[in-house]
């Protein structure tokens, strides 16, 4: 059984302060997800639950948007993967129904997983979505979005990544009501499957 487990952490500490090698250029990801100084270490370990861990290796996530962190308890020397992201504020979602929430990317993740469920799409592949959404949220700059832009900006990303994951998505989120709408959005993975093999 693997002995690694994930989960994100907003904090650093003394054992989280891992340098990037020298001459290895930081993206804005990068340099916004860097522990600062003095910050007290509470990232516990899963497996028994010790703060007492060390950083063992420190590196971009796919999405170049935060870091990877793999860790080694003091206590079990278990080892386990945290992420560290940058606190963006990004504006209210409005739903259909005129309900508002916060954004929530655990539930584009949940959305993406499901429709790449069983798919060839690597798990880098989905956290690049999530960080497409979230720029696209942080750039309009505004209080509230409508949940059309999260729902538009995954659609057009899967349909460059994986036409299933497309199709599966657009049904969910366009709510089909019957085959008609279904034959529509299959034509129109057809029509750029087309455009991309004749460019």
């Amino acid at each position: 059984m693997s002995q690694g487990a994930g989960f994100v952490s907003g904090q650093g500490g003394p054992e989280s302060r891992a340098k990037i090698p020298d001459g290895e250029r930081e993206s804005w990801g990068a340099r916004a997800c860097r522990p600062r100084e003095g910050r007290d270490a509470d990232v516990k370990c899963p497996f028994c639950g010790q703060e007492n861990n060390r950083v063992v290796d420190s590196r971009e996530s796919g999405d170049g948007g935060a870091i990877r962190r793999r860790r080694e308890c003091g206590g079990c020397r278990r080892r386990f993967t945290t992420y560290e992201r940058p606190d963006l504020v990004l504006p209210m979602i409005v739903k259909k129904d005129g309900r508002r929430e916060p954004y929530s990317r655990d539930k584009v993740l949940l959305g993406l997983r499901k429709a790449c469920e069983k798919r060839p799409v690597p798990a880098d592949a989905i956290d690049r979505i999530a960080a497409a959404v979230e720029r696209r949220l942080h750039e309009a700059g505004a209080r509230e979005v409508s949940s059309s832009v999260v729902g538009e900006t995954i659609m057009e990303e899967l349909k460059e990544l994986d036409d299933v994951a497309y199709v599966r998505f657009a049904s969910v989120y366009k709510s089909f009501r019957d085959i008609d709408e279904f034959q529509a959005a299959l034509e129109t993975i057809v029509k750029e499957r087309r455009r991309r093999n004749r460019g």
